[in-house]
């Protein structure tokens, strides 16, 4: 299974989001370049099983693509807690 992502700004993915929200592969949401999030489709329609064998998927894509950056789970919960904080401050 590869590591497919789509990468599309937070305006494209607001204005198509029907579109999204029915897509197979996980979505990069970006801002300025940027990316500030993922959506990850988890079809409701799948019986239990297949959804935790989705999840377990999408978590191994996130894990190759922080090796693939050089980001450490660590570092990821550190600079979201710092954004978290600048938002709230």
């Amino acid at each position: 299974m590869g590591t497919s992502v789509m990468k599309i700004g937070m305006r494209e993915f607001r204005a198509h989001l029907p579109q999204y929200l029915l897509a197979s592969l996980p979505v990069a949401i970006t801002r300025h370049g940027e990316t500030v999030g993922f959506y990850i489709p988890a079809h409701h329609r799948q019986p239990e099983q297949a959804e935790l064998e989705a999840l377990k998927q999408a978590a191994l894509q996130i894990e190759k693509l922080l090796i693939a950056h050089d980001v450490t789970e660590d570092q990821l919960f550190s600079e979201f807690r710092a954004l978290r904080e600048g938002k709230k401050g």
